[in-house]
């Protein structure tokens, strides 16, 4: 399984591709939302875990680009991030994001929302 890491802070990036790299997972990077949407124009992934808070286009918008994009409509995002608020946990999921943590994460806390995410797509029938 591919994914796509999303976060402006390149140290998040490479502690959450350390996470998912010793789970067995391979990954790409993308710095903000724009440059997520480019690399999707150049690499397969499964899944989409981005930050909320990046310059360009935030995760929000992300998140509201890719469902509104036919290719990208059905793939499976998790937002990852330090916002800690019901109602912006409530935003992502009402735009589309399948899953939502808030930072600090584990590798296991990720690997768990991962196969869960997995699992409810699995279960509809995806």
């Amino acid at each position: 399984m591919k994914i796509l890491i999303v976060d402006d802070c390149s140290i998040t990036r490479k502690l959450l591709g350390h996470y998912l790299r010793s789970r067995g997972y391979s990954v790409v990077y993308a710095e903000n939302g724009l440059d997520a949407v480019e690399k999707l124009g150049t690499h397969t992934v499964n899944l989409v875990m981005t930050d909320l808070n990046m310059p360009y286009m935030d995760g929000l918008e992300l998140v509201k680009t890719l469902r509104s994009d036919p290719v990208h409509s059905e793939l499976p995002i998790l937002m990852v991030t330090t916002e800690n608020d019901e109602i912006e946990k409530e935003k992502a999921l009402r735009s589309g994001a399948n899953g939502y943590l808030t930072k600090p994460v584990t590798g296991d806390a990720i690997a768990s929302e991962i196969k869960s995410i997995v699992k409810q797509i699995f279960n509809k029938g995806g």
